[in-house]
């Protein structure tokens, strides 16, 4: 119980860190790309000892973008991704596992991303605090998905953090799952190449609001919308006089508006007192 103490204060204030080094919006330029839609269905197998297995289907459209400007589009979808997860728990509130997610882009190419993550839940008075920790890599053939690496593989440390609260409605099963969360991805680096490009802390940070609906316990379906911002250096550019009228530090910003349906096969029924979010 020590040592779960003691890491659990190290995740906190990785936590912090992470999150009070996302560059000040003051000092950059902000841009508003278009909408993105991202549907997603998954299946959940809770096993008896309180493992997880998972497997999710997602699509995502740009609705700024014609459908002739995308070579290979398939099922009016940009980019298709397939995620394969095991989680396992040693404990109510500590958790550890692997995802592998394969995307394919709207111009028939793959990217293959395998990813390490260390969870904890706890609860904050009526509330559940929540925090990721994810180590992943990207071998990419086209990484051009937000929040992703250029075309080289490379290496992301993510950070989530989230607070929730599940509210039963009436006595059939039914209940709601108010939930925020915010995450922030840095780029891992052991050593850079002198050729390699300037790049700020924080890459990418994802600011999420949902509404979970649980139909039942082997039912959920949770809408949701997500500001997600990457975070950029660009080439500046100067008038006649020498000044800089544009470039330097530039925040993209991309909204997203998502629904996630989850159908679960529980082995346990104590499992669904710690039932994860749909955003794994």
């Amino acid at each position: 119980m020590k040592n779960q103490c003691l890491l659990g204060r190290w995740v906190i204030l990785i936590s912090c860190g992470l999150l009070l080094a996302v560059p000040a919006a003051a000092q950059s330029h902000r841009t508003i790309q278009g909408l993105q839609v991202w549907p997603e269905l998954q299946g959940e197998l809770a096993l008896h000892n309180g493992d997880y297995l998972l497997l999710a289907l997602r699509g995502q459209r740009a609705t700024d973008y014609p459908s002739s400007e995308y070579d290979g589009r398939s099922l009016g979808f940009d980019e298709r991704r397939l995620t394969v997860a095991y989680e396992h728990f040693w404990s109510d509130q500590w958790s550890l596992g692997g995802t592998a997610r394969v995307q394919s882009f709207g111009n028939r190419q793959l990217a293959v991303v395998p990813e390490l993550l260390l969870r904890h839940r706890s609860a904050v008075g009526p509330l559940t605090f929540g925090q990721r920790l994810s180590l992943e890599r990207t071998f990419p053939n086209n990484a051009g998905y937000y929040g992703g690496p250029g075309p080289e593989g490379q290496t992301f440390l993510r950070l989530r953090v989230d607070l929730e609260k599940v509210v039963p409605v009436g006595s059939g099963g039914f209940a709601l799952r108010p939930r925020l969360s915010y995450e922030a991805a840095t780029h891992v680096r052991l050593q850079k190449a002198a050729d390699a490009a300037s790049e700020r802390f924080i890459q990418f940070t994802s600011l999420r609001a949902e509404v979970g609906f649980r139909v039942s316990e082997y039912f959920d379906v949770t809408p949701w919308f997500a500001y997600q911002t990457n975070y950029l250096i660009t080439l500046p550019q100067y008038n006649a006089m020498g000044n800089q009228i544009s470039g330097g530090n530039l925040n993209l910003v991309t909204p997203v508006v998502g629904l996630e349906a989850r159908f679960s096969l529980l082995k346990n029924k104590p499992i669904t007192e710690r039932q994860l979010p749909t955003q794994h």
